[in-house]
């Protein structure tokens, strides 16, 4: 037990004596150091002297730096001692030598002015400890006039200790002023804290209920409105308090008050320092204004005049265009019926501008605008209605179709009348009209001079007109008073005016007056009329005078319409009823009274709208072109009648007759419609080549038969398509056109061949009588619109000028030397060929030998044409 714990006690105690300089109680309870092992207690002390110098080292890094300050700061003190002493000393030693040189006096005035910086630099120090604690006593007088919510009070301490802490004169980095500094700030934050619950409470938004309280002061004190003014300055935070306050004002009431798609419309009432949403009222725009008016009335009333001047300034931006755009605006009419209840809302909105005017409210220039030029905003809410009534109609498609009936009415004599009878065009004038208001494009110099023989006839089916090139801006009639100034032309298609005066006939009388009974002449519905006789050929004069009597004979003709134009007109003659009601009630409808020139000149928009972007939705149907064409003429027929009844009516103004100006768009509207068909032909044309394989020789190909089957099926197809749409006289001239490009281009492909062998004369004649059988789309019941007849001859020709001259070729393909010759001499083969194509026909079907030159010299030596039918 002693050998186990000796050693250890021992080398506690020793231990402990050397550290703390204690020792055991008891002195005999250790045993003696003979009789024990001393190597613990030396091991103990080597490991007690390691943590002392481990110590003695952390507590020397620690403190390393204050100390090495403060040895510096005595070695300086230490320094400043000697030299103190050595100056005393010297002082004393002068004192006692009353002899000194120079020397000792200037060195004597350096330690004098050295003294005296010593004592200003004290002086300093003082007033700078001074000023410290000055600005600390400000703060402190802050602080207090925080805690008691006075906020100006401590807004204006804390102003003045920033005022002391810049006079303090000393360095921003020293650690006092850090310290100043940092707590000023703090004091602001807190100032800002206490700033806002007051604001809060002097200005208060509950948008849930729809709330608004804004206090002059609080009953508790501490801050008015007029004094929060000054506490934004210092924050500098006016614009976005006011910002803010504009949202929650907006969202609270406004927004809510401005809804229309509420079920319920909510009115705005102002009570003491409380804005509120209170009851029901209409949701009319004179309610709206009325209750916008009591809230900007609040505001002005109870805002600081420099807080409302920024105020306005974020709502006048966001409420005037809301309230134009989502109320005024909608409320505008589009006719004459609400004109009263636009009146009402002018009244309202002229005396919302008043009030915002006597409330001291600005930046509302925009709504003052919309109100004094209301008849013009008028106006373009009826534009607007009109261009987009034309947009809607055409987006919903052209719809179904619809027969129409044009009634013309010409003058003609009994030998005319005959003469219409026996040609065709006559034949099918009770039920189909020649189409004489359809070329009114057409040139001056392609009228008919009224050749009585069936060449010229059949040439005078066709025509062209010369008009401006389609960029896209005709569509708008721009440029419409001069439709070939500056422009390149081109030729379009455009249904021709047929010629109704033909000479020849029956010279009998009861077959004229069989003719007169099959026109109809006499019967109820037809205007006779008698006129002076124009000059005849010599065989009418030998007729009776009733015979040569000018009678009027009315031409019916019925084709389909979509259901666009019925929209557009009625939308044009509405606003030319508005605009001829203002010119006559102005004193009832002063507001817009000005505007009666603007609505004379919607028609105009309005069809160019049309003429603009019909092309694209007629497209979108079968023959949509040919209803746009058909579109189109009707809407200038019915302008035309509708323009000539106005200036005919006895309850217009004079000023209102000289306003309406509808030619140049009706003259517009009908080169549209020609366009718009000559565009069809065109394409038609374009897809009828690409069939006949295009730029290759139909009759050099490799299956001609196709090609051709293929031409006329297309030709059948489109005559199917167009039979529903057209009227009869331009189907028959478009259908007409077609067949007559058919015959052209084989008519061509064939006087191009250098030769041509019998089989293949044979094959040509055989596709000449595939496509010769097109015959039966104009057979004279199928244009009457009549039963077919026995032995009935086709009018082709009179719609396809180089029908004859492909029949005439296939005759000659088959046709030896003799046979052309007769074709020649006494057929009309003159009549279609020239002698260079007849020769150029036969150098390439014939040998050249003598019997062949022989047959060509006759054939040229004869007259041209060669006989006279």
């Amino acid at each position: 037990m002693t050998t186990a714990t000796g050693p250890q006690q021992l080398s506690d105690a020793i231990v402990d004596f050397t550290l703390q300089g204690k020792f055991p109680e008891d002195v005999s309870s250790l045993p003696p150091v003979s009789e024990i092992d001393i190597q613990p207690t030396i091991e103990a002390l080597a490991a007690a002297k390691a943590n002392l110098k481990s110590e003695v080292h952390t507590i020397h890094e620690e403190t390393k730096e204050d100390v090495s300050s403060w040895a510096q700061n005595a070695k300086a003190l230490q320094e400043d001692i000697i030299r103190s002493k050595t100056i005393a000393n010297d002082i004393v030693r002068q004192s006692e030598a009353p002899d000194v040189t120079g020397e000792m006096i200037e060195d004597a005035e350096e330690k004098v002015l050295f003294l005296n910086r010593e004592v200003q630099y004290s002086q300093q120090i003082h007033t700078v400890l001074a000023k410290i604690k000055s600005l600390d006593g400000l703060l402190t007088q802050v602080e207090t006039a925080q805690n008691d919510r006075r906020i100006l009070d401590s807004l204006r301490l804390l102003e003045q200790s920033w005022n002391a802490l810049d006079e303090v004169g000393v360095s921003k980095t020293c650690r006092i002023i850090k310290l100043l500094d940092h707590r000023a700030f703090g004091l602001k934050s807190s100032i800002h804290e206490v700033f806002n619950q007051l604001w809060k409470e002097l200005v208060h938004f509950n948008v849930d209920d729809g709330k608004v309280t804004i206090c002059e002061s609080l009953p508790a004190g501490g801050m008015t409105l007029s004094e929060a003014v000054i506490g934004l300055k210092s924050y500098k935070e006016i614009d976005e308090r006011m910002e803010q306050m504009w949202r929650n004002l907006n969202g609270a009431i406004v927004s809510p008050r401005m809804d229309k798609t509420r079920s319920t419309i909510t009115s705005v009432i102002a009570n003491g320092d409380e804005l509120a949403l209170s009851g029901q009222t209409d949701a009319s725009v004179e309610s709206l204004l009325s209750d916008l008016a009591v809230i900007l009335a609040f505001i002005s009333q109870k805002l600081p005049e420099e807080l409302l001047s920024r105020l306005q300034g974020f709502m006048m931006v966001d409420l005037i265009p809301r309230l134009i755009q989502q109320w005024l605006n909608p409320a505008v009419p589009s006719s004459l019926n609400d004109i009263p209840r636009f009146q009402s809302i002018m009244e309202s909105a002229h005396a919302f501008c008043s009030a915002l005017e006597r409330s001291g409210y600005s930046g509302f220039e925009d709504l003052r605008e919309w109100v004094s030029k209301a008849h013009m905003t008028w106006l373009g809410r009826c534009r607007e209605n009109a261009l987009d009534t034309i947009r809607t109609k055409l987006s919903q498609g052209i719809g179904a179709p619809r027969h129409v009936e044009r009634v013309e009415k010409h003058m003609v004599t009994f030998s005319e009348g005959n003469e219409l009878a026996t040609t065709g065009a006559g034949a099918s004038a009770d039920t189909n009209d020649w189409g004489a208001a359809w070329d009114d494009a057409r040139d001056d110099d392609g009228s008919n001079d009224n050749e009585s023989n069936e060449t010229q006839r059949a040439t005078d089916t066709r025509t062209t007109s010369t008009v401006k090139e389609d960029d896209g801006t005709d569509a708008w009639g721009w440029g419409a008073e001069d439709d070939n100034a500056d422009h390149p032309t081109e030729e379009i298609d455009v249904p021709k005016k047929t010629d109704t005066h033909m000479e020849g006939g029956g010279d009998e009388e009861d077959e004229e007056d069989a003719v007169a009974d099959a026109w109809g002449w006499g019967d109820e519905d037809t205007t006779v009329e008698s006129a002076q006789a124009k000059p005849s050929s010599p065989k009418k004069q030998k007729r009776g005078a009733g015979l040569d009597e000018m009678k009027e004979l009315v031409f019916k003709e019925k084709y389909y319409i979509s259901s666009m134009p019925e929209p557009v007109l009625g939308m044009i003659t509405s606003i030319l009823e508005d605009g001829a009601t203002l010119t006559k009630e102005g004193d009832k409808y002063q507001i817009i009274a000005s505007t009666a020139p603007g609505l004379f000149s919607l028609p105009t928009l309005v069809l160019a709208l049309f003429r603009a972007i019909s092309p694209h939705y007629y497209s979108l149907t079968v023959g949509g072109n040919m209803f746009l064409y058909n579109d189109a003429m009707y809407m200038a027929e019915q302008l035309t009648t509708f323009s000539k009844a106005w200036k005919e009516r006895e309850d217009l103004t004079p000023r209102a007759k000289a306003m309406l100006r509808l030619d140049n768009d009706i003259k517009t509207l009908q080169n549209f419609a020609n366009r718009s068909y000559g565009n069809e032909m065109t394409m038609q044309r374009t897809v009828l080549q690409d069939l006949l394989g295009s730029s290759q020789s139909v009759v050099q190909q490799d299956d001609p038969t196709g090609a051709i089957e293929a031409g006329t099926a297309r030709t059948r197809s489109v005559a199917t398509t167009w039979e529903c749409i057209l009227p009869r006289s331009v189907w028959s001239q478009a259908i007409g056109s077609l067949v007559d490009a058919l015959a052209n281009r084989i008519i061509i492909d064939v006087l191009e061949l250098s030769s041509i062998g019998q089989d293949e004369a044979y094959s040509i004649a055989h596709l000449i009588a595939t496509t010769t059988r097109l015959d039966d789309l104009f057979l004279p019941s199928k244009l009457g619109g009549t039963e077919p007849i026995g032995n009935e001859v086709p009018t082709t020709e009179q719609y396809a000028p180089n029908w004859p001259r492909l029949k005439y070729l296939g005759e000659v393909l088959q046709s030896d030397l003799n046979g052309i010759k007769k074709l020649w001499c006494e057929q009309k083969l003159s009549y279609y060929f020239t002698v260079q194509e007849v020769v150029d026909l036969i150098h390439a079907s014939f040998e050249d030998n003598p019997r062949t030159r022989q047959m060509i010299k006759e054939i040229e030596s004869r007259q041209y044409p060669a006989v006279d039918l």
